[in-house]
């Protein structure tokens, strides 16, 4: 009896979650075809009202999406990767009882965060050549872009720093381990496992901030799409080509994003 009660309970738990499963497959499907119809509607519609010729998006778009998403996804990879190393340095700058150290982050966290990203390029690539040091387009773009999102990403990984749990450090110390140490081994792992989805989150959004950089030449998204749409008559088309690669370039990143924050939060369980 025990052993027909047993798999009478497995039948009923196994159609359990075969109707779960299709009911998930069903929401995916209707999710994706409902999201679907509407990029179309959308897309045709600002196609419609910009009297976009089709001819342009087959003759262009790939030239756009090519060169110009290449250079941009460059741009913010070397920049996300040296703003996570000053965000870092920034962080234990903050966290820092000497009150020097302490003062020059939280100056250079106030200065980046009070001033535009567009001013912070401007000087970059105009002013800094008057005091003799010059810069070619791209190395200036990466550092605004490294040094702007660095100073954001300061406040994240105090943040990420603090959230470690105290009695582990303390642990760590009890056993003699040295304070650096202690830091590598113990609270940077932990803090880095906290912040990194914010990280993906603030790659995203650089993704598309990387456009001011076609202002000092960058030959990036933007700037391809401008040049060619100026050239070819056909700037709204140009434009709408320019949207739709950030836009996906948005939506390819978001997806690795939330694949990843889904992979810690099964870790943290």
């Amino acid at each position: 009896m025990t052993s027909e009660a047993g798999k009478i309970q497995s039948e009923i738990l196994q159609r359990i979650g075969a109707s779960q499963h299709a009911a998930r497959a069903r929401n995916r499907v209707v999710y994706v075809v409902v999201w679907g119809l509407l990029a179309i509607g959308f897309i045709g519609g600002m196609m419609l009202a910009g009297d976009v010729d089709p001819a342009f998006f087959i003759e262009s778009g790939p030239v756009i999406v090519l060169q110009g998403a290449g250079i941009t996804i460059f741009v913010c990879v070397v920049s996300i990767i040296v703003a996570t190393f000053l965000a870092i340095f920034g962080a234990l700058g903050r966290l820092s009882t000497n009150s020097a150290i302490n003062a020059v982050a939280g100056f250079y966290v106030s200065l980046i965060r009070g001033t535009p990203l567009l001013v912070q390029i401007f000087f970059i690539y105009f002013a800094l050549p008057q005091a003799g040091i010059i810069l070619d387009a791209i190395p200036a773009g990466i550092i605004a872009l490294s040094l702007n999102y660095g100073a954001y990403m300061t406040e994240i990984f105090r943040a990420g720093i603090q959230a470690v749990p105290r009695g582990q450090a303390e642990a760590a110390q009890a056993l003699g381990m040295p304070e650096r140490l202690l830091f590598r081994r113990i609270v940077l792992p932990q803090a880095v496992r906290i912040v990194t989805p914010a990280i993906a989150n603030d790659f995203i959004a650089m993704l598309k901030d990387s456009a001011l950089i076609s202002t000092i030449g960058v030959r990036e998204t933007l700037f391809l799409g401008q040049r060619i749409g100026r050239s070819s008559f056909e700037p709204i088309a140009a434009l709408l080509i320019v949207a739709l690669v950030y836009w996906g370039l948005t939506i390819v990143f978001s997806f690795f994003q939330e694949k990843l924050e889904r992979r810690m939060a099964r870790g943290d369980r």
